[in-house]
């Protein structure tokens, strides 16, 4: 992703994300998640990623933690952890994400369950 693709939205079928910062070491990203939405459950090789819940519920999963987060609470995600991202309710759910490290790329994904089919 170039520097001049930073405030675009992408549609993903859990949801939107919008970059809204990109850097060489860090992104900001708000992710909007649709009710009843499902982020993989995946890890990262070269980032880690703190998620601030700004509207609505998020079901999160950290390994092998699992809690429900309000509007202002943050979660912490290390480089290799294992996470997942739900919206288990009915009204819309708002992260923004800070990803930091040394690759930024999608690619930079390792998925181990995924309900849309996306295990490569």
């Amino acid at each position: 992703m170039s520097l001049n693709e930073t405030g675009r939205t992408y549609s993903r079928p859990w949801g939107t994300y919008t970059t809204l910062a990109l850097m060489e070491t860090f992104q900001v990203k708000i992710l909007e998640v649709a009710p009843g939405g499902r982020l993989s459950l995946q890890s990262h090789e070269h980032r880690s990623e703190h998620w601030v819940v700004v509207q609505g519920v998020a079901t999160v999963t950290v390994d092998t933690m699992q809690r429900d987060y309000q509007v202002n609470e943050a979660i912490y995600i290390p480089v290799k952890a294992r996470h997942r991202l739900e919206n288990l309710t009915n009204q819309p759910l708002r992260v923004i994400e800070v990803q930091v490290g040394d690759y930024l790329s999608e690619e930079d994904i390792q998925r181990y369950d995924d309900i849309y089919g996306r295990i490569k």
